[in-house]
C-alpha cells in the first residue's frame, strides 16, 4: 500500500497544487487497494512547489515542479510499477536506511527541524497523524507529572526567548503572568504576521495547528488560564480553516474543554480574525481588537501579566513560540538550550524571500550565519547576480550589507548591525536594488500602518516618507540627510508602540550603510542600482540594433522611432519608463543607464 500525499499549503496551491491532487484522486480512486491519497502543508521547499510525496516500501521520495500530466506519469511509474523516476524532479527522499537523495536534499538537511518538525510530513487535518507524530505527549506529560511551577521553570531552563521579534525569555514571561492574582486570565497567540515577506506563522498553522494548541494548553496550565485567543489575519482563509478543524478535532478527543483528560484542568479557545491592521502585531493594540475596539496600543505600564485583555492577567506569544512548547516539555529543556547559542537557545524559522534562489522556509540553530542561510540553503542569489544585502525584521527591522553576511543570526549580533531579528522574514537583495527605494518603500508601509495615536509617529514618519521620495525622484538636497536622521532619532524615542520606535530601522541602516548611494541620487541626480523610474534612462545601442522594429510595436506610448533595417531611438520626453522595450528586444540593445 503505496501513500500519495500533496503539498497544498498556501504556496502549493498557488503553484498549481489542486489540479494535481485533483488528477490524482482520479487515479488513486481506481486502485484503492493499492494506494492512499493525502495532503501536507508546507515542508519550506517552496521554490519546486507543487511537490507530490511517495511513500512505499523503500522509503520517501518527493517530486517537484509537479503539473498534472507529471502527475500521471509519476502515478504510473512509480505507485503502479514501483519504478521511481530518476531524473532532477526528485528533489528529496529518505531511504529504508536512513540516507537522503535528490537533487535538493542539502536544503532539509542543513536544517534542524523543531518547529518545522511536523510540517510537510503529517497531514494537518488529522489529528491521528498529530497524535502518531508524538502530538499531545507534551500536554500528557505537563498534566499529569508537573506542576505550574515545574512547567515554568522547565520554560526558563530551555532560554525559549520569544520568537515574535523582541525575545523576551518566555518562561520569565510566564511566570509574571503566574504571579497576578486574577478571577480570568488568558492566554493569547499573536498570528498577526504583517511583514512583507515573511510567512513563517502561515505555514505552522497551515502544517501543524496542533502544535500551536498543544503549546497555547500547556501556558495555560501554567499560568492558571482558562481560555485563550488565536488572533489570525483574515488574509490567511487556510490557516483559519485548518486552526478551526484542529480545534474541533482537539475538542473531540479531550483535549480542550473542561477537565482535560481528568486532570481538573480547564481551557478552551477560540479563533478571532483580524483586518490586517499591521499595528496590531503590538500585544496591547491585537488586545483592544479583541474587544472590538479601534487596534491602538496603550500606555504601559500596567504591563499585560498584570492588565492585558479585558483588563485581566494574560500572557501574549507568537505563533513559534508556542510550536516549541510542545517539543521542550517532551524532551526537556536541556536538549533545546544545548542547541544554538548560550544567550539565544534553540532554533529560529526564517522566510527566505527576494533575489534568493531557493525562496522557502528553513529552520536552522541560532548563530547560523546570513552567509549560510543565504548561500548554503537559499542557494545563492538568482541569475549569478551579486549579493548586495538582506532586509531582516521586515519594516521594523533594517537592511545588512554583503559585507556582514558573516553576522551570526542571534539576538545579541543582529541588532548590533542596526537591524532587529524580527519574526523572521529576510528578504535577500542584489545589485539590482536600490537601498534609498527600499528605505521609501517600507517607510510608506509602517507610514500608512499608523494607528495615528502618537504625533511623531503619525507626523513625523509622513515627513521623512516626504524627503525620501524627492530624493528618489532626483529632487532630494543636501540638507535632507541631517533631516533624515535628526527625525529618526526623534521618532525613535517619542512613539508610544514598537511601531513608531522601529519604523526609521530601513532608514537608519542604508543611511549607515550606503550613504554613497543617498549622496549619488542627491548629488548626481543618479540611481546606481538603476531602479528609480525618475532617474532612469531607456536608451538603444546603435551597434545592436538591427531594426526588427519590435520595440516600437510593443511601445504603448509610440515614443520609439525607426524604419525598419536601421537603428531606432527612444525620445525621453514621450518615454514613461514601463521597460517594455527592453523585454521586447531579443538583441539586448535596449539598456537602462
Amino acid at each position: 500500500m503505496k501513500k500519495i500525499i500533496v503539498g497544498m499549503g498556501t504556496c502549493g496551491l498557488s503553484a498549481g497544487a489542486q489540479p494535481v491532487f485533483d488528477r490524482l484522486k482520479n487515479l488513486s480512486d481506481s486502485y484503492p487497494d493499492r494506494c492512499e491519497l493525502s495532503i501536507t502543508g508546507c515542508i519550506g521547499m517552496c521554490f519546486r512547489e507543487p511537490l507530490v510525496e511517495i511513500r512505499d516500501e523503500k522509503g520517501r521520495t518527493i517530486y517537484g515542479d509537479v503539473s498534472a500530466e507529471s502527475a500521471e506519469e509519476i502515478f504510473n511509474e512509480h505507485v503502479l510499477n514501483g519504478r521511481r523516476i530518476e531524473d532532477e524532479r526528485v528533489i528529496y527522499g529518505v531511504d529504508t536506511e536512513g540516507d537522503t537523495f535528490g537533487s535538493e536534499a542539502y536544503f532539509l538537511n542543513l536544517q534542524e527541524r523543531i518547529v518545522l518538525r511536523n510540517c510537510g510530513t503529517i497531514n494537518p487535518e488529522s489529528i491521528s497523524d498529530y497524535e502518531e507524530a508524538g502530538g499531545y505527549g507534551g500536554l500528557k506529560k505537563a498534566l499529569t507529572d508537573m506542576s505550574s511551577e515545574e512547567i515554568i521553570q522547565t520554560m526558563k531552563d530551555s532560554g525559549l526567548r520569544g520568537r515574535g521579534g523582541a525575545g523576551f525569555p518566555t518562561g520569565l514571561k510566564w511566570s509574571f503572568a503566574a504571579s497576578n492574582q486574577g478571577d480570568t486570565k488568558y492566554v493569547v497567540c499573536n498570528a498577526d504576521e504583517g511583514d512583507p515577506g515573511a510567512f513563517m506563522d502561515r505555514s505552522v498553522l497551515e502544517g501543524d495547528p496542533h502544535a500551536v494548541l498543544e503549546g497555547m494548553i500547556i501556558c495555560g496550565k501554567a499560568i492558571g488560564a482558562s481560555f485563550g485567543y488565536i488572533y489570525c489575519r483574515a488574509e490567511y482563509p487556510l490557516a483559519i480553516a485548518r486552526l478551526e478543524k484542529a480545534i474541533a478535532a482537539a475538542r473531540d478527543k479531550g483535549y480542550l474543554g473542561e477537565n482535560i483528560m481528568g486532570s481538573g484542568v480547564n481551557f478552551d479557545l477560540k479563533i478571532k480574525q483580524g483586518a490586517g491592521a499591521f499595528v496590531c502585531g503590538e500585544e496591547t493594540a491585537l488586545f483592544a481588537s479583541i474587544e472590538g475596539e479601534r487596534g491602538m496600543p496603550r500606555i504601559r505600564p500596567p504591563f499585560p501579566a498584570e492588565k492585558g485583555l479585558w483588563q485581566k492577567p494574560t500572557n501574549n506569544n507568537n505563533v513559534e513560540t508556542f510550536a516549541n512548547v510542545p517539543w521542550i516539555i517532551s524532551n526537556g529543556a536541556s536538549a533545546y538550550s544545548s542547541i544554538g547559542t548560550e544567550k539565544s537557545p534553540g532554533t529560529k524559522v526564517f522566510a527566505l524571500a527576494g533575489k534568493v534562489v531557493n525562496g522557502g522556509l528553513a529552520e536552522v540553530p541560532m548563530g547560523t550565519t546570513i552567509e549560510h542561510l543565504v548561500f548554503d540553503i537559499g542557494g545563492g542569489i538568482k541569475n549569478n547576480g551579486v549579493f548586495k544585502a538582506v532586509q531582516m525584521g521586515g519594516p521594523s527591522g533594517g537592511c545588512i550589507p554583503s559585507s556582514l553576511k558573516h553576522t551570526p543570526v542571534d539576538f545579541e549580533s543582529i541588532p548590533a548591525t542596526g537591524a532587529i531579528m524580527g519574526s523572521g522574514g529576510m528578504v535577500v537583495m542584489d545589485q539590482g536594488t536600490c537601498m534609498v527605494e527600499i528605505a521609501r518603500f517600507f517607510l510608506n508601509f509602517t507610514q500608512s500602518e499608523s494607528c495615528g495615536k502618537c504625533t511623531f509617529c503619525r507626523i513625523g514618519t509622513l515627513r521623512m516618507l516626504e524627503i525620501l521620495e524627492r530624493i528618489t525622484k532626483g529632487e532630494g538636497t543636501p540638507g535632507d540627510i541631517p533631516k533624515l536622521e535628526k527625525l529618526s532619532i526623534q521618532i525613535k524615542e517619542a512613539s508610544l508602540c514598537g511601531l513608531g520606535q522601529t519604523a526609521p530601522n530601513p532608514v537608519q541602516t542604508t543611511l549607515r550603510y550606503y550613504l554613497d548611494e543617498y549622496k549619488e541620487h542627491i548629488e548626481n541626480k543618479k540611481c546606481p542600482a538603476g531602479e528609480c523610474e525618475a532617474l532612469v534612462e531607456f536608451y538603444i545601442i546603435p551597434d545592436k540594433c538591427v531594426g526588427c522594429t519590435l520595440c516600437a510595436r510593443n511601445c504603448p506610448v509610440d515614443a520609439i522611432t525607426g524604419k525598419a533595417r536601421e537603428v531606432h531611438t527612444i525620445d525621453q520626453d514621450k518615454c514613461v519608463k514601463c521597460g517594455k522595450c527592453i523585454t521586447s528586444c531579443n538583441f539586448n540593445a535596449v539598456v537602462k543607464r
